[in-house]
Parts: C-alpha cells; structure tokens; sequence
C-alpha cells in the first residue's frame, strides 16, 4: 500500500513517518505541506492511502478531497487537533481518526484496520462516505460561516453589500439579480449554488431552482390551485416556491 502525508506541521509529518517505519506494508511516496501541492502529488502518484491534515493553511482537507481527480479516491486517514470534525465523521461512519496528540497505540490500531481493508471494500464504501461527509461539512460551513459582506463589482468599484439586506435573488441566465430591503437592484456574475453557500442559512431559503429568499421578509404565502405556494415578499414581490421545495420551506417556518 502507498501512502503520502499530508500536514502543515513538520513535527506532525515527522511523526507519522516515524511511526510508519514498523509498518513494511506501506510504502510512502511522499510529504506535502499545504493542500495545493496535495492535489497535485495525489493526481500524479496515485496513492492508496492518504494521511490528510484537516486545517492547513491555505485550504481543509475536505477541499483537497473535491478537487482531487484520481477514481477511485483513496482511502483517507484524518489527523486532526479539531475532535467536532471526528465526531461529525463518525456520524457517517466514515473514516477513522487520528486526533493530535495520538498515542502509538491508537496509530497502529487504525493502521491494522486499513490494512484489513479490501480494494474492493474500499471501492465500493469509501466513495459514499465522501460524498456523505462533504455533505456534512458543507451544510455546516454553509450554517456556521455566512459571508460577512458579498462583493458586486460596479465599474471601477467595488460595492460590499451586507447579506442581510437582500430580500430576494433571482437567477437570470448566468447572471443573478439581488434585490434588497432599501429598493435596489444588484446584477451579479455568479451562480445561485454559490450565493447560498455564501447566506446564512437560518435565514436564507432556496424555494425554488432560479430563487433564493430571506424568509424574514415574507409577507404572505398565497396557497394556489392544485395545492402549489407561492410567497409574496415584503415589496409586494410574488415567487413560486417549487414542489421539490415546498416540503422544506413549510418545516422552515413551521406549518
């Protein structure tokens, strides 16, 4: 089995690589000490096995693992100083854990259970329980970090507009449309996945693919023919909430 090791602290690399040094089985191909160069020795060398640094500097390691090319992906052994992100893993009963500072004891008994891992097992788990836990890393990092301010550029200018003046955004081909409390229009170049990502959930809703809504600013919601919704906004605006979203947007103001 081949492995890299991934971690933004020396004392932290050296201290794998030590231990490794009793384990014939693996074999490491190499260290990196920030996410960027990650990615690339990852795509290039084709490891089997990772040790991945979940805070460095300028990147996580969830992030690593998204933008990572080579399928299917290795099997991922966090180390972590953070034990909210194993336990948040442990939920999907994704990977094991290795929370700093580990004993040599803890190391080898996650090594033993990797090394009793079939390919075919890893195949066929790993990748789900990726997918699960960058959902949960998403949906928290969405709830727990909302951008304090979004950036419009106008000309030579650029506006920061505070998220919690926007009332609605609209999609329009590749373009989104801010619409906020004092009467203004924003047009910016960018996707509606990525606004989300960058509101508040608690308060931000999408209720339909082309629509994003701050559920503070509802004035009505209007119960159509054939059991559809729409909401009308605090400046009078009505929008459609979607089928595939009406069943959330009703949990989230609580009917």
């Amino acid at each position: 089995m081949k492995t890299i090791i991934i971690d933004d602290e020396e004392l932290a690399r050296k201290r794998v690589l030590n231990l490794l040094e009793d384990v014939p089985e693996i074999e490491v191909l190499g260290e990196c000490t920030n996410g960027k160069t990650a990615i690339e020795k990852i795509d290039k060398l084709k490891p089997n096995l990772i040790f991945l640094d979940i805070n460095m500097k300028d990147m996580n390691g969830f992030e690593v693992l998204q933008k990572i090319q080579i399928s299917p992906k290795p099997i991922v052994i966090f180390v972590t100083a953070y034990d909210n992100y194993a336990s948040r893993a442990f939920d999907v009963d994704a990977f094991d854990f290795l929370l700093k500072p580990f004993k040599d004891q803890r190391f080898f008994r996650t090594i033993n259970k990797v090394l009793k891992i079939s390919r075919t097992e890893a195949d066929t788990n790993f990748e789900k329980r990726i997918k699960d836990l960058f959902t949960i890393y998403s949906e928290e990092a969405k709830a727990s970090n909302p951008a304090a301010k979004i950036p419009i550029k106008q000309g030579n200018k650029t506006a920061l507009l505070d998220p919690y003046s926007i009332l609605y955004i609209i999609a329009s081909g590749y373009y989104a449309e801010i619409y906020t409390i004092n009467s203004r229009k924003f047009v910016l170049r960018e996707s509606l996945n990525s606004l989300e990502e960058m509101l508040d959930s608690k308060i931000f809703l999408r209720i339909h693919r082309s629509t994003i809504i701050n559920i503070n600013h509802i004035k009505e919601i209007v119960h159509s023919e054939f059991s559809e919704l729409d909401v009308k906004m605090s400046d009078d605006k009505l929008l459609h909430i979607s089928k595939s979203n009406k069943k959330q947007f009703l949990e989230k103001i609580g009917i």
